[in-house]
């Protein structure tokens, strides 16, 4: 049998959805969870200088979004046919430009940066994230599904799901003019294995 080992922090971020695709595959992994005082001695081990890290059978792959299109093709989450595929691709990425606009806000409400998070909320988040959210809803309404791709669950859909209940728990009114995204959350949480995972994963503050 193959055998996954996924290492990165003792928190969500950047690894769960590789986390997540596990779960609905009904796929056991090893969910190597390193402590911060402990990676320097192992950052020089990995790909890239960083985590997330997949292990395959003792092969190593790196890149959060490479793993999660990895583990969607191995596990039928990456849509059913080439192009359905490729949306899914374009959407991932879409997200990815998303993170990368709203980066400087959630570095310091988290607390890995000195900066006025009120300010960054403002200036910063909500534009993003009104701008980027319409694009995904368009997607969305267009699709009859529930889905954002197709009529089945693939791993964009888990991104924005866990996205959206993250932001909810911050903060309810944010969706008030996207509720399309409470609804596709509370579908996509609904799957069996995926409800399983959520109810029992290590709980942490992000």
């Amino acid at each position: 049998m193959v055998h996954y080992k996924l290492s990165y922090f003792p928190i969500r971020g950047a690894g769960e959805i590789a986390r997540q695709i596990f779960a609905v595959a009904g796929q056991e992994f090893e969910d190597e969870r390193i402590p911060q005082d402990q990676w320097p001695a192992r950052k020089s081990s990995t790909p890239f200088g960083q985590l997330p890290v997949l292990t395959v059978d003792g092969k190593q792959l790196a890149q959060s979004h490479a793993i999660a299109r990895f583990l969607s093709r191995q596990f039928g989450l990456n849509g059913k046919c080439a192009w359905e595929e490729a949306q899914v691709n374009a959407i991932a990425d879409q997200f990815k430009d998303y993170q990368s606009e709203v980066r400087p806000y959630f570095v310091v409400l988290m607390g890995f940066a000195q900066g006025d998070a009120a300010k960054l909320k403002e200036e910063t988040f909500l534009p993003a994230f009104n701008k980027h959210f319409q694009l995904f809803s368009n997607i969305l309404k267009a699709n009859a599904s529930g889905y954002l791709v197709g009529d089945s669950l693939t791993f964009v859909d888990l991104y924005l799901a866990q996205h959206t209940s993250d932001l909810l728990a911050a903060d309810s009114s944010l969706f008030d003019k996207f509720p399309e995204f409470k609804a596709h959350q509370q579908k996509v949480h609904s799957n069996a294995n995926l409800k399983k995972w959520l109810e029992t994963r290590p709980q942490t503050p992000f």
